[in-house]
Protein backbone atom coordinates (compact mmCIF):
# COMPACT_ATOMS: atom_id res chain seq x y z
CA UNK A 1 0.00 0.00 0.00
CA UNK A 2 1.24 3.57 -0.89
CA UNK A 3 2.53 5.70 1.87
CA UNK A 4 0.21 8.44 3.60
CA UNK A 5 2.72 10.96 2.60
CA UNK A 6 2.31 9.81 -1.54
CA UNK A 7 -1.47 9.15 -1.13
CA UNK A 8 -1.53 13.14 0.29
CA UNK A 9 0.59 14.01 -3.07
CA UNK A 10 -1.48 12.04 -5.29
CA UNK A 11 -4.72 13.83 -3.99
CA UNK A 12 -3.50 17.08 -4.94
CA UNK A 13 -3.76 16.48 -8.90
CA UNK A 14 -6.73 16.35 -11.64
CA UNK A 15 -7.47 13.29 -13.69
CA UNK A 16 -6.28 14.54 -16.56
CA UNK A 17 -2.61 14.57 -14.70
CA UNK A 18 -2.64 11.49 -13.43
CA UNK A 19 -4.23 9.51 -16.47
CA UNK A 20 -1.33 11.04 -18.55
CA UNK A 21 1.09 9.70 -15.93
CA UNK A 22 -0.39 6.12 -15.92
CA UNK A 23 -0.23 6.03 -20.03
CA UNK A 24 3.79 6.95 -19.85
CA UNK A 25 3.62 4.20 -17.09
CA UNK A 26 2.14 2.15 -19.96
CA UNK A 27 -1.24 1.21 -17.66
CA UNK A 28 -3.80 -0.24 -20.08
CA UNK A 29 -6.04 3.09 -20.91
CA UNK A 30 -4.43 5.16 -18.47
CA UNK A 31 -6.89 3.83 -15.76
CA UNK A 32 -9.50 6.23 -17.16
CA UNK A 33 -13.35 4.97 -17.02
CA UNK A 34 -14.21 6.22 -20.36
CA UNK A 35 -18.32 7.08 -20.15
CA UNK A 36 -18.39 7.65 -16.52
CA UNK A 37 -18.77 11.51 -15.21
CA UNK A 38 -20.10 13.53 -12.37
CA UNK A 39 -23.45 14.02 -11.90
CA UNK A 40 -23.29 15.41 -8.36
CA UNK A 41 -23.19 17.54 -6.59
CA UNK A 42 -23.06 19.29 -10.06
CA UNK A 43 -22.95 18.30 -13.69
CA UNK A 44 -18.91 17.86 -14.95
CA UNK A 45 -18.12 20.95 -13.06
CA UNK A 46 -17.43 22.87 -10.10
CA UNK A 47 -14.26 21.88 -8.13
CA UNK A 48 -15.84 19.12 -6.43
CA UNK A 49 -13.35 15.88 -6.42
CA UNK A 50 -13.43 12.12 -4.85
CA UNK A 51 -10.24 10.08 -3.81
CA UNK A 52 -9.86 7.32 -2.26
CA UNK A 53 -9.73 3.42 -2.02
CA UNK A 54 -11.97 1.17 -3.93
CA UNK A 55 -14.53 -0.69 -2.49
CA UNK A 56 -15.67 -2.63 -5.22
CA UNK A 57 -19.76 -4.25 -5.78
CA UNK A 58 -20.60 -7.16 -8.66
CA UNK A 59 -24.08 -6.64 -9.36
CA UNK A 60 -25.68 -9.57 -11.56
CA UNK A 61 -29.18 -9.79 -12.72
CA UNK A 62 -32.22 -10.11 -10.46
CA UNK A 63 -33.09 -13.70 -12.41
CA UNK A 64 -29.50 -15.14 -11.40
CA UNK A 65 -30.27 -17.83 -8.78
CA UNK A 66 -26.67 -18.98 -8.99
CA UNK A 67 -25.25 -16.10 -7.88
CA UNK A 68 -23.49 -15.63 -4.09
CA UNK A 69 -25.60 -12.87 -1.72
CA UNK A 70 -24.06 -10.87 0.32
CA UNK A 71 -24.19 -11.47 4.16
CA UNK A 72 -25.46 -7.66 4.50
CA UNK A 73 -27.16 -4.73 2.09
CA UNK A 74 -23.88 -3.44 -0.17
CA UNK A 75 -24.60 -0.04 0.53
CA UNK A 76 -24.08 -0.89 4.51
CA UNK A 77 -20.32 -2.05 3.31
CA UNK A 78 -19.15 1.83 2.62
CA UNK A 79 -16.51 2.55 4.84
CA UNK A 80 -15.11 5.90 5.93
CA UNK A 81 -13.29 7.72 3.26
CA UNK A 82 -13.60 5.06 0.30
CA UNK A 83 -15.73 5.03 -3.09
CA UNK A 84 -17.73 2.63 -3.61
CA UNK A 85 -17.37 1.39 -7.54
CA UNK A 86 -20.57 -0.15 -8.41
CA UNK A 87 -20.99 -2.51 -11.73
CA UNK A 88 -23.75 -3.39 -13.02
CA UNK A 89 -24.77 -6.12 -15.96
CA UNK A 90 -24.42 -3.71 -19.15
CA UNK A 91 -27.21 -2.50 -21.42
CA UNK A 92 -29.74 -2.62 -18.47
CA UNK A 93 -32.12 0.19 -18.72
CA UNK A 94 -33.23 0.42 -14.62
CA UNK A 95 -30.59 2.43 -12.13
CA UNK A 96 -28.96 0.45 -9.80
CA UNK A 97 -28.48 2.96 -7.19
CA UNK A 98 -30.59 5.73 -5.67
CA UNK A 99 -30.88 8.29 -2.65
CA UNK A 100 -31.26 6.26 0.09
CA UNK A 101 -28.07 4.51 -0.93
CA UNK A 102 -26.31 8.15 -0.81
CA UNK A 103 -27.96 8.85 2.35
CA UNK A 104 -26.71 6.09 4.00
CA UNK A 105 -23.61 6.07 2.44
CA UNK A 106 -22.90 9.85 3.23
CA UNK A 107 -23.68 8.84 6.78
CA UNK A 108 -20.77 5.92 6.70
CA UNK A 109 -18.47 8.56 5.78
CA UNK A 110 -18.09 7.28 2.36
CA UNK A 111 -15.72 9.84 -0.39
CA UNK A 112 -18.14 9.14 -2.98
CA UNK A 113 -19.58 6.46 -5.64
CA UNK A 114 -18.94 5.77 -8.91
CA UNK A 115 -21.88 3.81 -10.73
CA UNK A 116 -20.59 1.83 -14.09
CA UNK A 117 -23.99 1.78 -14.95
CA UNK A 118 -27.10 3.82 -13.97
CA UNK A 119 -29.21 5.73 -11.43
CA UNK A 120 -32.08 8.08 -10.29
CA UNK A 121 -33.15 10.70 -7.69
CA UNK A 122 -30.52 13.07 -9.34
CA UNK A 123 -32.00 15.52 -6.81
CA UNK A 124 -31.13 13.95 -3.80
CA UNK A 125 -27.84 13.16 -4.40
CA UNK A 126 -27.37 17.11 -5.12
CA UNK A 127 -29.22 18.03 -1.92
CA UNK A 128 -27.12 15.92 0.09
CA UNK A 129 -24.09 17.06 -2.15
CA UNK A 130 -22.95 13.66 -2.57
CA UNK A 131 -20.13 13.03 -5.13
CA UNK A 132 -21.73 10.60 -7.57
CA UNK A 133 -20.20 9.34 -10.98
CA UNK A 134 -22.31 7.20 -13.47
CA UNK A 135 -22.98 6.21 -17.12
CA UNK A 136 -26.55 7.71 -17.28
CA UNK A 137 -29.60 7.83 -15.28
CA UNK A 138 -33.00 5.91 -15.04
CA UNK A 139 -36.10 6.60 -13.67
CA UNK A 140 -36.50 2.94 -12.75
CA UNK A 141 -35.24 1.04 -9.40
CA UNK A 142 -33.27 -2.47 -9.53
CA UNK A 143 -35.78 -4.32 -7.58
CA UNK A 144 -36.93 -6.63 -10.11
CA UNK A 145 -33.82 -5.77 -12.74
CA UNK A 146 -30.62 -6.29 -10.55
CA UNK A 147 -29.14 -7.43 -6.95
CA UNK A 148 -25.80 -7.11 -5.28
CA UNK A 149 -23.40 -10.32 -5.88
CA UNK A 150 -19.66 -9.66 -4.47
CA UNK A 151 -18.21 -7.27 -2.28
CA UNK A 152 -14.37 -6.85 -2.41
CA UNK A 153 -14.19 -8.50 -5.67
CA UNK A 154 -11.66 -7.73 -8.82
CA UNK A 155 -13.85 -6.04 -11.74
CA UNK A 156 -13.26 -5.90 -15.34
CA UNK A 157 -14.03 -2.73 -16.50
CA UNK A 158 -12.59 -2.48 -20.15
CA UNK A 159 -9.84 -5.25 -21.73
CA UNK A 160 -7.04 -5.06 -19.28
CA UNK A 161 -8.05 -2.18 -17.40
CA UNK A 162 -9.36 -3.75 -14.20
CA UNK A 163 -10.57 -2.50 -10.54
CA UNK A 164 -9.54 -4.14 -7.40
CA UNK A 165 -10.22 -3.36 -4.06
CA UNK A 166 -8.19 -0.82 -2.49
CA UNK A 167 -7.34 0.43 -5.98
CA UNK A 168 -6.98 4.06 -5.88
CA UNK A 169 -10.18 6.29 -7.34
CA UNK A 170 -10.13 9.82 -8.30
CA UNK A 171 -12.80 11.49 -9.72
CA UNK A 172 -13.53 15.61 -11.15
CA UNK A 173 -15.21 17.14 -13.55
CA UNK A 174 -13.15 16.28 -16.07
CA UNK A 175 -14.10 12.07 -15.06
CA UNK A 176 -12.74 8.98 -13.74
CA UNK A 177 -8.97 7.70 -12.92
CA UNK A 178 -8.28 4.46 -11.07
CA UNK A 179 -4.60 3.98 -9.79
CA UNK A 180 -3.01 1.08 -8.68
CA UNK A 181 -1.27 1.51 -5.42
CA UNK A 182 1.57 -0.03 -6.50
CA UNK A 183 2.07 2.23 -8.91
CA UNK A 184 1.21 5.59 -6.81
CA UNK A 185 4.65 6.28 -6.47
CA UNK A 186 5.90 6.69 -9.48
CA UNK A 187 2.59 8.40 -10.85
CA UNK A 188 3.48 10.84 -8.16
CA UNK A 189 6.65 11.44 -9.61
CA UNK A 190 5.51 12.42 -13.39
CA UNK A 191 2.78 14.35 -11.83
CA UNK A 192 5.16 16.55 -10.14
CA UNK A 193 7.38 16.75 -12.52
CA UNK A 194 4.79 17.68 -15.54
CA UNK A 195 3.08 19.91 -13.24
CA UNK A 196 6.69 22.01 -13.12
CA UNK A 197 6.78 22.15 -17.12
CA UNK A 198 3.06 22.87 -17.37
CA UNK A 199 3.99 26.16 -15.41
CA UNK A 200 7.16 27.27 -17.69
CA UNK A 201 4.55 26.08 -20.50
CA UNK A 202 2.49 28.62 -19.46
CA UNK A 203 4.49 31.18 -18.21
CA UNK A 204 5.90 31.17 -22.10
CA UNK A 205 2.73 30.91 -23.77
CA UNK A 206 1.35 34.39 -22.07
CA UNK A 207 4.49 35.94 -22.93
CA UNK A 208 3.64 35.70 -26.83
CA UNK A 209 5.36 32.29 -27.15
CA UNK A 210 4.45 30.11 -30.06
CA UNK A 211 3.05 26.76 -28.95
CA UNK A 212 4.95 24.26 -31.17
CA UNK A 213 8.44 25.29 -30.12
CA UNK A 214 7.44 25.72 -26.92
CA UNK A 215 6.16 22.47 -26.45
CA UNK A 216 8.95 20.77 -28.08
CA UNK A 217 12.04 22.44 -25.97
CA UNK A 218 9.54 22.07 -22.66
CA UNK A 219 8.33 18.36 -22.82
CA UNK A 220 10.87 16.92 -25.14
CA UNK A 221 8.49 13.88 -26.03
Amino acid sequence: MASSNVLKRLAEFATCDIGDALVKLKHPYGGFLEGITMWSPERRAGSAKIFGPAVTVKMVLASDTAAPTPARHFVDCNEKGKVMFVQQPKGLYSACWGGLMSTRAKVLGAAGVIIDGKFRDIGEHRELGFPLFAREMSILGSNTFTKASEINVPLQFKGDLWINPDDLVVGDADGVVVVPPSLAEKVVALCEERAEIDKKTIEALLNGAEMGPTIKQLRKQ
